[in-house]
């Protein structure tokens, strides 16, 4: 046993988060922490890793085992570089021996500069580095909060396997549903304070709560069915004379005082939407560039009323410009975006509006609208509040005491009060549990408009879309089907390719003495000095950030421009470790 927590009890005001549950981990367990927003799960894992103490109970870890974590939102230091984060808390010699293994990883992680400032990253990339750190860290146990956001799918697939192949002991939250059914063998499930613990994976544990519930039901029915017996055996006038009659009437008391089995809320959304003409919105050879490199180029579509698209691609490649070139918040650099005098946006951001953390969840909702007609009725700010799990108590509170679940889901409660009649999503699924996931992804199935989403969660896009777009070397190629029919026909793609690489000789032309093909020659001299001026252009972006003050839309630009200068910097950095290889093999080869 690695670690071992018993009777822990931990209240968070007029919330028992916590009460008397117990939790034990063993070497090879790999548990993933199931439960709604603001149930305590991410409180769960700081008592478990040690940076929160439980108001009661004892947690007992094997001196010897090295236990890292990964916080939801962690505490870096902003004048280091990357890579000195990554290593921060270890002695040089560490560093020394795990550094190449570390720049891989950063690399893998889509941030090939190490040596950049870490006040200079956006909240993913800070989000990432810490992954890197909690990686490299020689443990027994590793404690994730969110591992997977601000992933994209192929760093996802990466740390699947990364986590499938670490032999420690694994607790980790996480909401991306093929994530946990390929890389956990236990799933917690924290409700209403109590932990409920299962061997197996996602789609199991699915099966054996609905036996736990069904189980669950079918004993309250027999204990108010024996209830309704015995009242009407008390009501008769029974006397407790005897002592087999007062027996009977003790064990009435402890049926009647006997809790009733209960189950978290569930969001309730209904469709609420303005009316939507016949013109939607039309992208005309849209171009959109960054630092001299097309993110978005030649770029036309019209969007249909009945369209369900999901947005694909590495980080970096240009999805969230494509979102805000159709929402019409971002101007093409050439092309045009016309929107028919109808349509009413609503924009659901990857870092969301800026919330005033002092201002009451109730407040904020009103100020957006007091009532709102779905197709189930209209209802009043209070009762979408309630619909969205916000019930009296936590409409007074400040939004700074929510948990960082709670924020999206508030947010997203603003975006819907809006009645907007075209959705257009920015990583939606990022802190949201899978309940709300759920009913969210069958509620954007049925929504009258158009929804566009910028996703990496798999199983979300599996479910919603029928087209995928993914934005790739400054195209936007279209794809029918959901996000496995694009896998598959990506992976078709690639195969095919390795295929022809791989030809036998007897197939293949001759094959001619190894030397620089006249262009490579010329990138090979040149590629230095290119990469220090994407280096250098790196740099001013950060430093420009920081000049901002509040003009938003500048800063985002500076963003967007970063991560372009990013993904640019890293593609030079692989063709750079090509054009070497190949020299060094030249060399080789004329002796």
């Amino acid at each position: 046993m690695l670690l071992s927590a018993e009777h822990l009890s931990i209240n968070f005001g007029s919330r028992q988060l916590l009460d008397d549950v117990n939790f034990y981990l063993n070497e090879g367990d790999k548990t993933g922490v199931i439960g709604i927003n603001g149930a305590g799960k991410s409180t769960l894992l700081k008592v478990l890793a040690g940076t929160l103490e439980p108001d009661g109970g004892v947690i007992a870890r094997n001196p010897n085992v090295q236990v890292s974590v990964l916080s939801q939102n962690p505490v870096m230091e902003d004048g280091a570089t990357v890579l000195e984060q990554v290593f921060l808390h270890f002695p040089p010699e560490f560093r020394a021996l795990n550094e190449y293994e570390a720049k891989s990883m950063l690399n893998r992680l889509g941030l090939p500069d190490c040596h950049q400032k870490v006040g200079g990253l956006s909240g993913g990339q800070r989000k990432r580095a810490a992954l890197a750190a909690a990686l490299i860290h020689p443990a027994d146990v590793l404690v994730l909060d969110e591992p997977t956001n601000h992933l994209d799918s192929e760093m996802v697939a990466w740390l699947e396997d990364w986590l499938r192949r670490f032999r420690g002991g694994l607790v980790m939250v996480t909401h991306d549903r093929y994530f946990l059914e390929r890389v956990t063998n236990h799933i917690t499930e924290l409700s209403r304070g109590k932990l409920y613990h299962y061997e197996a994976n996602y789609s199991k544990y699915l099966e054996l709560r609905e036996e736990r519930f069904a189980m669950a039901e079918a004993s309250e029915r027999k204990r108010q069915s024996i209830l309704r017996v015995e009242r009407e055996w008390i009501m008769r006038g029974c006397k407790a004379r005897s002592t087999k009659s007062k027996e009977r009437i003790q064990r009435y008391e402890a049926l009647l005082d006997q809790a009733a089995p209960e189950s978290d809320g569930t969001v309730q959304l209904a469709a609420a939407s303005s009316r939507l003409g016949r013109k939607l919105i039309e992208l005309r050879e849209v171009s959109k560039s960054y630092g001299g490199r097309a993110v978005i180029g030649g770029f036309s579509y019209n969007l249909l009323r009945g369209d369900r698209i999901g947005i694909v691609g590495r980080n970096g490649a240009g999805k969230s410009t494509l979102l805000r070139l159709i929402s019409g918040e971002l101007a093409p650099d050439a092309g045009s975006v016309e929107t028919g005098a109808t349509v009413r946006v609503g924009h659901f951001s990857q870092e969301g509006r800026e919330l005033d953390l002092n201002q009451r969840v109730h407040d904020f909702i009103h100020s957006i609208a007091g009532e709102v007609r779905t197709d189930e009725g209209t209802f009043s700010a209070n009762q979408m509040m309630e619909r969205f799990l916000f019930p009296g108590d936590l409409q007074s509170v400040p939004i700074g005491r929510l948990s960082g679940g709670e924020r999206r889901r508030l947010y997203l409660l603003s975006i819907l009060m809006a009645a907007p009649n075209v959705l257009l999503l920015d990583e939606p699924t990022n802190d949201l549990d899978v309940t709300t996931l759920s009913i969210l992804e069958d509620y954007l199935q049925s929504f009258p408009g158009p929804v566009v989403a910028v996703s990496h969660d798999r199983f979300f896009l599996d479910k919603l879309a029928e087209s995928i777009f993914e934005v790739r070397d400054g195209e936007v190629l279209r794809f029918t089907g959901n996000w496995s029919d694009w896998a598959g026909k990506r992976q078709a793609e690639e195969t095919s390719g390795a295929a022809e690489r791989s030809r036998p000789a007897a197939e293949r032309p001759r094959e001619r003495k190894l030397k620089f093909t006249y262009r490579e020659q010329r990138e090979f001299e040149t590629i230095d000095g290119e990469i220090e001026a994407l280096e250098a252009q790196l740099a001013e972006c950060r430093a420009a950030q920081g000049d901002c003050g509040g003009d938003y839309v500048r800063l985002q630009e500076l963003q967007d421009r970063q991560a372009a200068l990013e993904a640019r910097l890293e593609e030079k950095t692989e063709r750079w470790v090509y054009l070497n290889e190949l020299k060094e093999r030249i060399d080789a080869q004329n002796g």
